[in-house]
């Protein structure tokens, strides 16, 4: 199934969308940081084959999304889930299943929860429900505050857009290949597509402004998180540098239908280092357009 690449003109953006599939049930995937539309390149064409019109933009801020604000209010999840709600509107989608890895999981289950526009499935990809990362962080889990320590550093003006483009970008290479188990999806090809991407121009620093939001701004990110309706689909690669598995447990709380599958040996970049798996795991819980 080919993919191609069209603009989506949304919220006052014009987000670059590759897009697989057609007919009006829609599987829209967020990409994660420091990544892009390009981390769905496996999903697209296995979520077009089971019927579904897949999507995967650039977000605000990333790739040839334009234009790409600088300020950091811009980037409050509350403006970014008003960017998934416009993106779900021009697709003229009749149902809607939410896919996120990383941020863009982050995202989603900040659009599952309050709901701006009604979802059939949810599926998230390594990263756990911001009620259960809150409530770890807050009672002192000393492994994860160590493994967080990045968000702490992009609170710092201007410095950590600097080191993440040194070097062309050398630290945004590091990023996917010295976390990945399995390098075998992360050659110069695509390494060198996530460096140039994070090197347009306002990039790196409205990628960055995402964590910023998050921690000076808060915004719905702060809870309170009533429970989500929609059956929800996690799937988690266990050998996360970034993320701990314990930080599965306490989902179902915020949840009422949940499925959870595990990936031993596999990293945070789960849908790129193990497509086969993944795209496995939704071809048995996705319904299909039907």
């Amino acid at each position: 199934m080919t993919i191609t690449t069209r603009t989506v003109e949304a919220n006052g953006f014009r987000f670059a969308v590759d897009e697989a599939g057609e007919g009006d049930h829609l599987a829209l995937c967020l990409h994660g940081f420091p990544e892009s539309r390009f981390s769905w390149r496996f999903q697209l064409p296995f979520l077009a084959s089971m019927g579904y019109r897949a999507w995967a933009p650039d977000l605000r801020g990333y790739g040839e999304t334009e234009p790409k604000p600088a300020e950091v209010k811009a980037y409050l999840i509350d403006r970014l889930m008003e960017d998934v709600a416009a993106l779900i509107d021009a697709s003229g989608a009749r149902k809607v299943t939410l896919i996120g890895h990383d941020w863009g999981a982050g995202l989603a289950w900040t659009f599952a929860t309050h709901a701006p526009r009604p979802l059939e499935r949810l599926v998230i990809m390594n990263v756990p429900h911001p009620g259960v990362m809150a409530r770890h962080l807050s009672k002192g889990n000393l492994r994860q505050l160590g493994r967080s320590w990045y968000m702490f550093f992009f609170q710092i003006p201007g410095l950590p857009e600097a080191m993440m483009t040194a070097s062309d970008a050398r630290a945004i290479r590091r990023a996917f290949h010295g976390m990945a188990v399995d390098k075998s999806n992360f050659g110069d090809d695509v390494l060198d597509r996530y460096a140039r991407d994070a090197q347009r121009p306002g990039a790196i620093r409205g990628m960055i402004n995402w964590y910023r939001a998050a921690f000076q701004l808060g915004g719905k990110m702060r809870g309170p998180w009533p429970r989500i309706e929609t059956p929800t689909l996690i799937v988690w690669g266990e050998e996360d540098a970034a993320l701990g598995v314990e930080l599965l447990d306490g989902t179902d709380e915020f949840v009422r239908d949940l499925t959870i599958r595990r990936l031993p040996k596999v990293s945070h970049w789960v849908q790129q280092e193990a497509p086969e798996k993944v795209n496995a795991i939704l071809g048995e819980w996705l319904p299909g357009p039907g």
